[in-house]
């Protein structure tokens, strides 16, 4: 398991370049620049709010700050997942280099969408504000929440950019993933609007687990259940570990592969 993160500690200063590379070049050209960072949630949370609150009447005080405890954290793993999938394949270039290290791809990409997901969290918590949302002491477990998603998320990126790199149908099949994902966890909706018998079953899905828990200190102003966090941590470790075997042994066959 140390390989692979032994090598990252390694060129960690080559993976911060990268990601202030990517920073820059993301919006490079755009008349709005950084700004669509936070133009883009604010969007999709209109859009959802009009869809779910306007059309569908879901049952909700403050339906928008709602949502957006929610939607930024699925934001940001989505979209970690979308482009992490292909980032070894979008680093062809660099990885057909015999001495480049392939794992600091997936995490540069990583990185990044984390770094704009932190970005947010000004508008996010003006947002709350704005409609009257109590912030309290659990927000304090706000810190503990973005590490553990960070973890999950590196865990599955790191395996999803390997495998597609032999199976690229991979990166479409995600897409389709994320969008059954997205709507069969609690991010649109409260988690009282499904039944309560079937709530448990809810936390077999580590995104539940997580997006509950972010409205949890952000929203409810409580502290989220801790048994089904630490399972998620156990979980993660478990995806970190596979996801080093795998890469330590795939890894050696991507230049050929590409």
């Amino acid at each position: 398991m140390r390989e692979v993160y032994r090598t990252l500690y390694q060129h960690r200063e080559l993976i911060g370049i990268l990601v202030a590379k990517q920073l820059r070049l993301r919006y490079r050209g755009s008349a709005l620049g950084f700004a669509w960072t936070l133009v883009n949630p604010l969007f999709q949370m209109l859009v959802y709010t009009l869809v779910f609150s306007v059309f569908l009447k879901i049952p909700m005080e403050r339906y928008p700050a709602f949502l957006f405890t929610g939607l930024l954290p699925w934001i940001w793993f989505s979209s970690a997942l979308q482009q992490g999938v292909t980032s070894i394949l979008d680093g062809a270039g660099l990885v057909t280099r015999s001495q480049f290290p392939a794992e600091i791809l997936p995490v540069v990409t990583l990185t990044t969408n984390t770094l704009n997901f932190l970005f947010t969290l000004p508008l996010l918590f003006v947002f709350l504000v704005a409609f009257g949302v109590k912030l309290g002491a659990p927000v304090l477990a706000l810190p503990a929440l973005i590490v553990l998603e960070y973890l999950l998320a590196f865990g599955l990126v790191l395996i999803l950019a390997a495998v597609n790199v032999y199976f690229r149908d991979l990166q479409h099949i995600i897409l389709h993933l994320l969008n059954v994902v997205q709507f069969i966890t609690p991010i649109f909706y409260p988690l009282s609007v499904i039944p309560e018998p079937v709530q448990p079953w809810v936390f077999l899905n580590p995104v539940a687990v997580l997006m509950t828990a972010f409205q949890d200190v952000l929203y409810y102003n409580r502290f989220p259940p801790w048994p089904p966090l630490l399972g998620l941590l156990a979980l993660s470790y478990v995806l970190l570990s596979a996801a080093s075997t795998l890469f330590t042994r795939y890894k050696r066959a991507f230049a050929e592969a590409l």
